[in-house]
């Protein structure tokens, strides 16, 4: 992994688009700087990687990454992806999402995607909230959470993201926290440099939209309150304790990848039975 003083960051984003529209406190470019980190570790060639992001303020790190980018619509960053994916089945590509945009509108995507097992990476920022729309509930807002659409508390219970995505079948899973950006930089390289489908959940704050409503409307009072809230431990000491595990939860060598299967299954054999055929 390289030092962090070594990484010459404006070589990988549009330097024109800075700065960013991101509140000052924000979570998402402390994100964006760990996956950068981890791509420039990797010597990864700029035109076999694409960053494909959805809709929301994690989303537009797609406009300020210098890679081949696709800015989709809202809740659809996997899909694209995947046709994206199957279309160049060779190149790496790194999906970027929030917790509102990944798990309500595109909940259906992410556990299909899960199921496939596709060669995608996925960054699901979440901080409990759609930030960039105004702070709504999203699947990942905590119960009794003040939010503008439950302004008498939540009374839904929050998804746990990464449990999600074991149970649906992604093959390499991690959470990170954005206050330890050492290890977000180890599992977001584990996960692109797996053959599967990856997903990395990263705890982050949106101490505006969430935060002041919810009594932590500081950035660092709040990224303290999420470290108070995660765990070490191994899994059963963790649950015992009602935190979050965090590091890499999941990781499955052995399960075939959509795409490679796809084409080595479908598409050649077709081309050679054509041939067999004429």
């Amino acid at each position: 992994m390289s030092k962090l003083a070594e990484v010459q960051y404006e070589n990988y984003l549009r330097m024109n688009k800075m700065p960013t529209l991101w509140c000052s406190g924000c979570g998402d470019g402390v994100i964006m700087k760990s996956l950068i980190r981890a791509m420039d570790s990797m010597q990864i060639e700029r035109d076999n990687f694409s960053v494909v992001a959805g809709i929301g303020c994690s989303g537009r790190m797609s406009s300020y990454m210098d890679f081949n980018t696709v800015h989709t619509t809202h809740g659809r960053a996997l899909a694209f992806a995947t046709g994206l994916k199957m279309a160049a089945p060779n190149s790496k590509i790194v999906v970027i999402t929030g917790d509102g945009d990944c798990l309500a509108i595109g909940g259906n995507h992410f556990l299909h995607a899960c199921r496939r097992n596709i060669d995608l990476t996925v960054i699901l920022v979440n901080n409990f909230t759609y930030g960039l729309t105004g702070g709504q509930v999203s699947p990942e807002t905590p119960s009794g959470s003040n939010t503008p659409t439950t302004p008498y508390g939540n009374s839904e219970p929050n998804f746990d993201t990464s449990n999600l995505a074991i149970a649906a079948g992604a093959t390499y899973v991690a959470r990170a926290l954005v206050a330890s950006p050492v290890q977000m930089d180890k599992v977001i390289k584990g996960a692109i440099e797996h053959n599967g489908f990856s997903v990395v959940e990263v705890l982050s704050n949106c101490h505006i939209n969430w935060g002041r409503k919810n009594d932590h409307p500081d950035p660092f009072e709040l990224v303290q309150w999420l470290k108070n809230d995660v765990s070490t431990f191994s899994k059963n000491e963790a649950e015992k304790s009602g935190k979050r595990l965090i590091g890499v939860l999941h990781h499955d060598k052995e399960r075939p990848e959509y795409a490679s299967s796809y084409y080595n299954n479908v598409v050649y054999p077709a081309a050679d039975r054509a041939k067999i055929k004429a």
